[in-house]
C-alpha cells in the first residue's frame, strides 16, 4: 500500500480525514475531495507532502470527473477510490417529503454512481483498481425508524455495490468492489443530518473515526469484498435475517 494512490471523498472530517491520515502515515499518496476547502487543507497538512486537495461536490458528476483529472495530473494514476461521503436524515417515515428522498438518493447513491463512472475508464485501462463503498449497518437492517430514508438509500447502495462487483468480475476481474458497513461512529454525522438529529459523538458505544478508518485501511490491503467494522454488527444482521425467515408474516 506504500505506493498506492487513494482518492477519498468526504475527506474533510470524520472517517475520511482519519483514513487519509492513516494511509499517508503508511506511505500512500492521498487525494482528498470534499466541499470545505479550508478543512481539506488542514487534513492535507497532517498527511504531509503526498496529499492533494480537490474541492469538489460529490453530487455533481462533473466534479467527480475533475477529481479524477486532478489525481492523474498530480500522481499519474489511481489505485483505490473510497466513496466515503454521505449524509443522514432525521424524519419519521410518514413525514418524508419528495425533497428528503431526493437528497438521500443524491448524496448516498448517485454520488457513488458519478464517482464510479468517472474512475472506471482509468481502472479499465490499467486492468486493475479498487472501489471501496462506505455504507452502514442500516443498509442491512432498518434499526432506526427516524433514519428510514437513509437506511433505504444504503440498501440501494449495497445492492448496487454487489451487482457492480458481479459485473466487473466478468468483464474486468482485476477491479475489486468492496463494501464497508460501520455502525454508529463518533463524528458530526448526527448533527449534520437533514433536519438535524442526535449527536453521534454522544451516543453510547459509538466507534471512533480512527477505528473505522483502520478497518477500511485493512479492506484496501486485503481487497475483502464485504466487511463490517464490528463483528457483532454482522451477527446482529444475521440474527435479524434469521428472524425474518422464521416469521415471514
Amino acid at each position: 500500500m506504500a505506493d498506492d494512490v487513494v482518492v477519498i471523498t468526504g475527506a474533510s472530517s470524520g472517517i475520511g480525514a482519519a483514513l487519509a491520515e492513516q494511509l499517508a502515515a503508511s506511505g500512500a499518496s492521498v487525494v482528498l475531495a470534499a466541499r470545505r476547502a479550508e478543512a481539506l487543507q488542514a487534513v492535507a497538512a497532517r498527511c504531509g507532502a503526498n496529499a492533494a486537495v480537490v474541492t469538489a461536490d460529490v453530487t455533481r458528476r462533473g466534479d467527480m470527473d475533475r477529481v479524477v483529472e486532478a489525481a492523474l495530473a498530480r500522481f499519474g494514476h489511481v489505485d483505490v477510490w473510497v466513496n466515503n461521503a454521505g449524509r443522514g436524515i432525521t424524519r419519521q417515515p410518514t413525514e418524508l417529503t419528495d425533497a428528503d428522498i431526493d437528497e438521500m438518493m443524491l448524496v448516498n447513491v448517485k454520488s457513488v454512481l458519478y464517482a464510479t463512472q468517472a474512475v472506471l475508464p482509468h481502472f479499465k485501462s490499467r486492468g486493475r483498481g479498487h472501489i471501496v463503498n462506505v455504507s452502514s449497518v442500516l443498509g442491512r437492517r432498518p434499526w432506526a425508524r427516524f433514519r428510514s430514508a437513509y437506511s433505504g438509500a444504503k440498501h440501494f447502495l449495497n445492492a448496487y455495490t454487489a451487482m457492480l462487483r458481479e459485473e466487473l468480475s466478468e468483464t474486468d476481474p482485476g477491479i475489486q468492489v468492496s463494501l464497508v458497513s460501520p455502525g454508529v461512529v463518533a463524528t458530526e454525522f448526527g448533527v449534520n443530518s437533514v433536519h438535524g438529529g442526535p449527536d453521534s459523538r454522544e451516543l453510547p458505544g459509538a466507534q471512533t473515526a480512527a477505528e473505522v478508518a483502520e478497518v477500511i485501511a485493512g479492506v484496501i490491503r486485503t481487497r475483502a469484498a464485504d466487511v463490517y467494522t464490528r463483528p457483532e454488527s454482522r451477527q446482529a444482521v444475521l440474527d435479524y435475517l434469521a428472524e425474518l425467515a422464521q416469521n415471514p408474516g
